[in-house]
């Protein structure tokens, strides 16, 4: 018997759905779940979900990475924005820093070459802002640091983009001196933010023409799901950062359009089961196969991107006066890494092959155990911050009341 892609969509739905229930018998987030579905139904496990078939499903992890970036970008309110000034982007800059140099300081020390660390360097400082969203959703966490932290993760990526630029130019000049162009090596990535702010913030504007003459809920999920949909098409075909591109459409439409608040909410009423086979399919994507391969140089790497990401945010939040709570809990939030961490290591694997195997593996690696530790310890941060607590108590008192 042939299995059909509809069947197997059906099978990440239901795995979904248990596994996020029996980790909440343990107090884990949801996303932990369903990413521990995804690893026991794929290839490196029980091998369920064919290797061929989970890449085919590339789709998914497009729509649901479109969607949380729009979510994410609407956390740009000029009216909070103005209340909190500079400093989420003071720390976005500190805690990306602080991995970023930590991570190439630890590895030199340690006698690794100076282009295999200044690049896993830059890499470190990217932070995966879906994992976090979803904890943050599930949960209900409101408050300073959640506040931080989603504004934080929007500005996470630019800053990795650049950094990753810059740290290219630096090593192409090392290995091939005069004929690489330093400067377009340099400016790439400024073009690329530039180019995905100016297309989002264009979408976010042209968003509020079919909304004139659309008024019912059903039909305006309809268009954000279009738009949405669209701007990620179009930063692909362009070169440019689809992460971006949506998190600026989110941010213009929050911000310009005076039904963007209901338009984000509409959009929660379709985005549960895309998250959950994201993640899902995420989890069949890790390879537990690769963690041996990483030795010295990929528990360096992990372990000082924590600490230099914790450090960072500390600092960043402690030169801005951010509240104390923010201070203490908000590079714990921080951990997670994937989608844009793999993309930059993939660059690097196809402009450098000689070193790139080696960014890659490392880089999965850490994919593999931030995405799996990384929710639990947002959650408890925020727990910490007392920013899920009320939550949590009230679906206790929900439980007890039932018979």
């Amino acid at each position: 018997m042939t299995f059909t892609t509809l069947f197997y969509l059906s099978v990440i739905l239901f795995a979904g759905l248990i596994m996020g229930r029996v980790v909440k018998l343990i107090r884990l987030p949801n996303v932990t779940g369903y990413l521990l579905a995804g690893l026991l139904l794929g290839p490196c496990v029980l091998g369920f979900l064919p290797a061929g078939f989970v890449e085919d499903l590339e789709l998914v992890s497009e729509m649901a990475l479109a969607l949380i970036a729009l979510t994410v970008g609407a956390e740009f309110k000029f009216t909070y924005l103005k209340k909190v000034g500079i400093a989420p982007l003071i720390i976005a800059l500190l805690e990306a820093f602080g991995a970023m140099v930590l991570v190439c300081v630890v590895l030199l020390l340690l006698g690794f070459d100076l282009q295999l660390a200044l690049l896993l360097g830059a890499i470190a400082s990217a932070t995966a802002p879906a994992a976090t969203v979803l904890v943050v959703k599930q949960y209900k966490a409101k408050g300073p640091v959640t506040d931080t932290l989603l504004s934080v993760v929007a500005l996470d990526d630019a800053v990795a983009l650049i950094a990753f630029g810059i740290a290219m130019a630096v090593v192409n000049t090392l290995q091939h001196p005069g004929e690489t162009s330093v400067v377009w090596t340099v400016i790439k990535p400024f073009v690329e933010i530039l180019g995905s702010a100016g297309i989002g913030i264009l979408l976010g504007l042209l968003f509020q023409i079919p909304l004139r003459f659309f008024k019912k809920s059903s039909n305006r999920l309809i268009i954000m799901l279009a738009f949405t949909f669209m701007g990620s098409a179009l930063a692909t075909m362009l070169g440019l950062s689809s992460l971006l591109l949506c998190m600026f459409m989110g941010a213009a439409l929050i911000n310009l359009c005076p039904d963007g608040a209901d338009i984000l909410d509409i959009a929660d009423t379709i985005t549960p089961p895309i998250f959950l086979m994201f993640f899902v399919v995420s989890g069949a994507q890790l390879n537990l196969f690769i963690l041996p391969q990483i030795g010295l140089l990929g528990v360096a790497y992990i372990l000082s991107r924590v600490a230099g990401k914790i450090g960072g945010a500390a600092l960043g939040a402690a030169i801005t006066h951010s509240p104390p709570a923010v201070r203490k809990y908000i590079g714990f939030t921080l951990i997670p890494q994937a989608g844009v961490a793999i993309g930059l290591s993939l660059i690097a694997a196809n402009t450098l092959p000689d070193i790139g195997e080696t960014i890659q593996a490392v880089v999965l690696s850490g994919t593999l155990i931030y995405e799996l530790t990384g929710p639990v310890c947002t959650k408890l941060a925020l727990m910490g911050a007392g920013e899920i607590q009320r939550s949590e108590k009230k679906k206790g008192r929900d439980r007890r009341k039932k018979p």
